[in-house]
């Protein structure tokens, strides 16, 4: 007859006081999808991030709700690009989110940061400033700020699309990794794995888009509005305007008539529109030219949250284009 070992309930107490507890994962709120799929790439296996501008909504037109003022009142860590971005977050930073550290991407060090572009008809694709060398000051909103730029500018002047370049995804990796590692020294072994893995496969994909994005370098084309110049940068594209200045506010007849013969004096090949905006602005423009239309997409509208959603995002921006301009 076996025997059942018995252990009082005493003994049983000290065995799993001693068990090694699992670290409990800090609280991180992401503003947009594309900073959302890296910082969710870094966490796995230790936690989720919560999203604020979720599905196909617009940081530009986003409303903060009840339960995103909720999530940022328990968060210990926020990630966002800027005000410039998501200025619907500004104030709801510094009266819910008081408890959190803020890592505000515009203000980090080490990010290639590119001067936006005046109007909506750009004279060429040079745009002036490399700003890879030396150090950039600039105040924003009361912050001194220093980035990896030569000369000054206010956040006014940048063009706030970081992710777009595969270089600055990979430093808001190690940024993040870094945060989440001084939040969670606990959990700081799968942090830094999570990252190494992450930048090695930013690697590959740079690689990739370089490859495919040959065959459309150099050509000509009107975006809907000045999204992708990290990465027109990035691969040597030419985008020769924008249908709208700000997303938000509907541009007026002058503008698209300027930017019509804009497509026609450079012939240009193709208008994209964006899957968050009016699609009739495209066709409007691209009426009487020999343009073709497609769609643009620059957060990831249309795709799910998560780790893979950044790669995805960067891939079907060169499928797009190289399918419009003819590759």
């Amino acid at each position: 007859m076996r025997r059942i070992a018995c252990f009082p309930a005493a003994a049983v107490t000290l065995m799993l006081a001693a068990a090694p507890a699992l670290a409990d994962a800090p609280k991180v709120v992401v503003s947009i999808k594309p900073i959302h799929s890296l910082v969710a790439s870094v966490m796995q296996g230790v936690g989720e991030p919560a999203l604020l501008v979720r599905g196909g909504a617009s940081p530009h037109t986003y409303t903060l709700k009840p339960s995103d003022a909720k999530s940022l009142s328990t968060a210990d860590l926020v990630v966002w690009v800027g005000p410039e971005m998501e200025g619907f977050l500004e104030k709801p930073l510094s009266s819910n989110a008081r408890k959190a550290k803020i890592l505000t991407l515009m203000d980090a060090q080490g990010l290639h940061l590119l001067d936006a572009r005046e109007g909506g008809a750009w004279e060429s694709h040079d745009h002036g400033h490399e700003h890879k060398g030396g150090e950039h000051k600039h105040e924003a909103k009361g912050h001194d700020a220093k980035h990896d730029h030569g000369d000054e500018h206010d956040h006014d002047e940048v063009n706030t699309h970081i992710w777009l370049d595969p270089a600055n995804a990979r430093r808001i990796v190690t940024l993040t990794a870094e945060a989440l590692t001084a939040k969670d020294p606990a959990n700081a072994e799968a942090y830094r794995t999570n990252a190494d893995k992450t930048l090695g496969s930013i690697d590959a994909l740079d690689a990739e888009l370089k490859a495919a994005l040959v065959p459309v370098a150099g050509k000509p084309f009107v975006v809907f509005h000045d999204a992708y110049q990290y990465f027109e940068d990035r691969y040597n594209l030419s985008a020769v305007g924008s249908i709208t200045v700000s997303p938000d506010r509907r541009p007026s007849a002058k503008r698209l008539s300027a930017i019509r013969a804009k497509i026609a004096g450079l012939e240009a090949a193709c208008v994209f529109a964006e899957p968050q905006f009016e699609p009739a602005l495209v066709r409007t423009v691209a009426e009487g030219t020999k343009a073709k239309t497609g769609v643009l997409d620059p957060e990831g509208a249309d795709l799910a949250e998560g780790p893979a959603l950044y790669p995805t995002l960067m891939r079907n921006l060169a499928a797009s284009l190289r399918a419009c301009l003819g590759a």
